[in-house]
């Protein structure tokens, strides 16, 4: 793909419609293809999240058109999707269930409200540049969360698929309902859900241009209609309101606010999450740049018109994104092509009355299928057990406790993790490569040689009041393991990229235990804000500025005791 609109960064790109300014009319036939393959996907798609989010089944499409054109205004990617998302549908679907009954006026009323303040915070983040805060969720945090969330998506698509009443509640209480009610499947309904998801699995396997949903969606309304499987206990979607959506909030007051805002938050950081995560990915597909920052605004402008619109959340799509670029998709005017042809079709909502529940059941099982990714999950069980840990805790957390619960404990296991790992950093004692002035470990391949005397100590993390007490064993050891007694300790600093007061008193401490031995102190390679920390915490005037070395080698052959030194 050649350059993009979206390279024009920062305050050069325009403020609105950003990759406007070098469209090209050679690139109209290519959009237009990849704003229909958008099309036939996204409208099987966006119904059957609409179902998920326990919202009227046009209020996706609503969601769609507000994500898509708002996006298409404020952000960057030439090719990002955005629209409603089966990831984050679940999420705030759960939640509001608490507060009010899925599909009640109030319940709709909820989501509409939880939609403009995900959207407020994600454009706060954007505005403020709070990206790192996405940051928060790690490689198998967001696998294990994606898989707790297809087990969510599979149980709560299982009535559907059974031809069995809804049921509500936890996913354990859901499961109990489902197996006890195991003999009054419908055959019907259970066919015409099994076909269909394999129609879709099919399709995928042949060519992932094949609009397996929409030929599903098509294909069993055409059979239940004529077969009059409605008579046979089919459930379908039935008559659908598809008027103009009603602008504003309606029946909320300031303590619903309070009610939604911690849902929001976790909703929002998975937006943040997801949408970061694909314009990047994509963007380095295409070879094009991003601003991060203007993708955010996007997204959370669209979520803001999406819950105006009494619709629900919106979020970047991977899936959506990946067609779009697979067709050859140029520029918005891709997306805005799709959102074009939903509005046009909006009024012909009647025509989805006999769609079957199964058949949007099946599309969801599909996608839990694509979210639960059984190899990343084993990637992260061969390279670490506790990140393995770490990604089964947040599935099994956010299927069976809560997403809230689920993602808290595993930030917080994760960072708790960090920082166990930052509070014992590894040290290493350096000694000089034979016949040159570099260093490395003792035990490095290049067989390192100890220099009589002289105790080369590397630490490598900042300084901090976690470590402390660390940094002073670990020295000690290093002391009591030299092969002749020593005279001089070398500080190797590179990687202690800071200091704070703790770190200075421990330092001192250790000044004063080496002064006792009458062992010299110096310093090699400080770097960062350490030697603005060492004036601060009165240890640069101790240590002596002329003990500050720019190499280890030069700190040795200045200092070092016996030949090639000035002296200890």
């Amino acid at each position: 793909m050649t350059a993009s609109p979206a390279d024009e960064r920062g305050s050069r790109a325009p403020l609105l419609w950003p990759w406007r300014r070098a469209y090209q009319r050679a690139w109209l036939a290519s959009d237009a293809f990849a704003a229909v393959m958008l099309l036939v996907i996204a409208v099987p798609e966006q119904l059957a999240t609409s179902r998920l989010a326990g919202m009227p089944p046009v209020a996706g499409l609503y969601a769609f058109v507000a994500g898509t054109v708002l996006f298409a205004v404020l952000g960057s990617n030439p090719q990002l999707s955005v629209g409603a998302d089966s990831t984050i549908a679940p999420l705030f679907a759960v939640g509001i269930a608490h507060l009010a009954p899925t599909g009640s006026k109030d319940y709709v009323a909820l989501v509409s409200l939880l939609a403009v303040v995900v959207g407020v915070l994600v454009a706060l983040v954007g505005v403020l540049r709070l990206g790192w805060v996405a940051e928060f969720l790690s490689l198998p945090i967001v696998t294990g969360f994606l898989a707790g969330v297809a087990v969510i998506i599979v149980v709560h698509q299982l009535p559907d698929l059974l031809g069995l009443p809804a049921v509500s509640g936890t996913t354990l209480h859901r499961l109990r309902v489902i197996a006890g009610h195991l003999g009054h499947v419908n055959g019907w309904t259970l066919g015409i859900g099994v076909v269909v998801l394999g129609i879709v699995l099919a399709a995928e396997r042949i060519d992932k241009k094949v609009p397996g949903a929409l030929i599903g969606l098509v294909g069993s309304t055409v059979v239940v209609r004529v077969a009059g499987l409605r008579d046979h206990g089919v459930a379908v979607l039935g008559t659908l309101s598809h008027g103009a959506p009603r602008f504003g909030l309606h029946d909320v007051s300031w303590s619903s606010l309070g009610e939604v805002l911690p849902i929001a938050a976790v909703v929002a950081l998975v937006v943040l999450s997801q949408s970061a995560a694909t314009t990047r990915a994509f963007a380095d597909q295409g070879g094009y740049d991003v601003d991060v920052t203007r993708d955010f605004l996007g997204v959370g402008a669209g979520n803001i018109v999406s819950g105006l619109a009494g619709s629900f959340a919106v979020n970047a799509s991977p899936a959506r994104t990946a067609v779009v670029a697979g067709a050859g998709g140029r520029t918005q005017v891709a997306t805005l092509g799709a959102a074009a042809a939903v509005v046009a079709l909006v009024p012909a909502a009647g025509l989805l009355t006999d769609v079957p529940l199964a058949t949007l059941a099946a599309v969801l099982i599909f996608v839990a299928t694509r979210i639960f990714r059984i190899h990343q999950l084993e990637a992260v069980r061969r390279f670490d057990l506790f990140e393995f840990a770490l990604a089964l805790v947040t599935l099994l957390a956010v299927a069976f406790v809560g997403v809230e619960q689920g993602i808290g404990v595993a930030v917080g296991l994760a960072i708790l993790d960090r920082t166990r790992i930052s509070a014992r950093p590894q040290s290493y004692v350096l000694g000089r490569i034979p016949g040159t002035t570099s260093w490395e470990a003792l035990g490095h391949h290049e067989h390192p040689e100890e220099v009589p005397g002289v105790v080369v100590f590397q630490f490598l993390a900042p300084l901090y009041y976690a470590n402390a007490a660390h940094f002073r064993a670990e020295a000690h050891r290093a002391l009591g393991r030299a092969l002749t007694p020593p005279k001089l300790f070398v500080l190797d600093a590179d990687a202690m990229t800071d200091i704070d007061f703790t770190g200075t008193r421990a330092l001192r401490t250790f000044l004063d235990e080496v002064d006792r031995a009458h062992i010299a102190f110096v310093m090699a390679r400080v770097v960062g804000t350490t030697p603005r920390n060492l004036a601060r915490g009165a240890l640069l005037d101790r240590i002596g500025r002329d003990h500050l070395f720019h190499t280890i080698d030069g700190a040795v052959t200045a200092l070092a005791p016996g030949p090639g030194g000035t002296g200890a």
